[in-house]
């Protein structure tokens, strides 16, 4: 399963100001990060909790965020590999303040469909405030600049060559879809705000090191070396281009603040 996109740092810390601006004076209690990630963890690690709960679908990728806690956690705290299809996940459980960190797009990989479902999963967990992060589809549709269309090669390469190896790639889903279906699953949403994506190097790289390493798992030898051929030069192209722009400037991510009503 692969990880979504990891916003560059700057943007990733913009992303979080933005919550904790939104959160304002409310105390953040008990928290649940529902799609826990490396950098989701290093921020909730970062607030006054009482206690916090954090998801993963993946135990590889929970390994990953247990290093990262370096012993920080604490007795009250846990990181559980689970399944939001699972209906006995965290049963009658409720957070002061949830957290849905690219879950929205991640949920491909794990219960696939169950994006329509997802928000009304997490209803019943949620007592306070519920924060989405989401990435606006940057794949589709027709490229306005010559950045726009260099980020959507690198993402529907990147997919060709996860569905080649066998692999699911995320599929994200644009705010106005999630505001809607925030409002129908029954809650009040609060604010949605978008952030315009700049993707530099560390970016460009990520993805196509993933497309690279899932070429070379394809079992016909002409087609992945084709791949790895199209990969190494659409590198070349769009580290030129990013450092010509500052940036490949596509897309937005989103954050969204939702109240049960």
């Amino acid at each position: 399963m692969p990880k979504p996109p990891v916003p560059e740092p700057s943007a990733a810390s913009a992303l979080f100001a933005h919550v904790g601006r939104l959160q304002g004076d409310r105390p953040w209690g008990s928290v649940l990060d529902a799609g826990t990630g490396v950098n989701s963890m290093q921020w909730v690690l970062g607030l006054e909790t009482d206690r916090w709960t954090a998801v993963t679908g993946s135990a590889d990728h929970g390994a990953q965020v247990r290093d990262s806690l370096e012993g920080r956690d604490r007795p009250q705290d846990r990181l559980l590999l689970g399944n939001w299809m699972d209906g006995a996940l965290l049963k009658g459980e409720v957070f002061d303040t949830v957290l849905a960190d690219y879950l929205l797009g991640a949920v491909e990989g794990f219960a696939p469909y169950f994006q329509q479902d997802l928000f009304r999963r997490l209803r019943p967990h949620v007592g306070g405030r519920l924060y989405v992060i989401g990435l606006d589809p940057y794949v589709l549709g027709q490229p306005a600049t010559p950045a726009e269309a260099m980020a959507r090669e690198i993402g529907r390469l990147r997919d060709v060559c996860l569905l080649l190896a066998g692999e699911t790639p995320y599929r994200e889903y644009p705010a106005e879809w999630a505001v809607t279906r925030l409002e129908a699953d029954g809650y009040r949403v609060l604010s949605a705000r978008r952030f315009p994506n700049r993707y530099k190097a560390r970016w460009i790289n990520s993805q196509l090191d993933m497309a690279a390493r899932r070429a070379a798992r394809i079992g016909d030898p002409a087609l992945a070396a084709a791949l790895e051929g199209r990969i190494g030069a659409l590198r070349e192209e769009s580290l030129g281009l990013s450092r010509a722009e500052n940036g490949l400037r596509a897309g937005a991510d989103w954050v969204i603040a939702a109240e049960p009503v």
